[in-house]
């Protein structure tokens, strides 16, 4: 049964650690211009920044991007997305983050392919493999564990698994923040008030887990590089020298 996937990217102008990082050049581009490529070359019917900046907006109207503007008030990104939303015709919507202009098609693709194969998932989202020291004590990565059919245990800023014992471990992975939701889904999440575990950890998909929607995991091996501060953003020029030097 055909599907109409409609990509959405919330894209704020302020931002704590990276002010306007979404409108910071990478390579000669706006950050968000790469993310808005990326998606409009996938597999998505149709592409719109969501935003609550003029700025942001001017950024994306001089590549030729569709914007939709929203109010500046929205407690979450999810929020934004659902108002952009609202009165386009679209059965999935995926989240594409503002600030990972790296981001593989594929995996946007391979999201879409889940969303339309298995209409048993509610929502959906990434997750690659880890090494457990070097994600361990960074509460900016998160982890996610998954059960044999591959939906969604918990996230969480903390390391999971725990290691009980030093001769047995398990792979671990990080999750990667896209989403895609079923749009009465998406609607029903967004009416939902904070939930105890979101608010302890500060991850809106706990919401979802909370009141019983399944999230599925996708698992990729692919990688991408969010842009959270200037120093990501050096990180991705490097990335993109050496992907345009191949």
């Amino acid at each position: 049964m055909s599907r109409k996937t409609i990509a959405v990217i919330p894209a704020r102008y302020g931002s704590t650690r990276f002010p306007a990082k979404v409108i910071a050049l990478l390579a000669g581009k706006p950050i968000i211009q790469w993310v808005y490529e990326k998606a409009v070359s996938s597999k998505a019917d149709e592409v719109y920044v969501a935003t609550d900046n003029e700025k942001v907006a001017a950024v994306v109207e001089s590549f030729g991007g569709k914007v939709i503007m929203t109010d500046a008030n929205h407690p979450s990104g999810t929020d934004r997305i659902w108002e952009a939303v609202s009165n386009v015709e679209g059965d999935i919507i995926i989240n594409v983050q503002g600030d990972e202009p790296l981001i593989p098609v594929s995996v946007i693709d391979e999201l879409i392919d889940k969303m339309i194969e298995n209409e048993n998932i509610e929502m959906g989202t990434v997750a690659v493999p880890a090494v457990r020291s070097e994600v361990a004590n960074n509460p900016n990565i998160v982890k996610c564990v998954f059960d044999d059919n591959q939906f969604a245990l918990y996230f969480s800023r903390s390391m999971v698994p725990y290691q009980r014992e030093d001769d047995f471990d398990t792979q671990t992975y990080r999750h990667w923040g896209i989403y895609a939701y079923r749009r009465d889904v998406l609607e029903r999440f967004v009416s939902l008030p904070e939930g105890r575990l979101e608010q302890c950890e500060k991850l809106e998909q706990l919401r979802a887990l909370e009141n019983g929607i399944n999230i599925y995991v996708h698992l990729s091996d692919l990688e991408s590089i969010g842009i959270d501060t200037p120093e990501d953003l050096e990180l991705a020029e490097k990335k993109v020298r050496e992907l345009q030097s191949k």
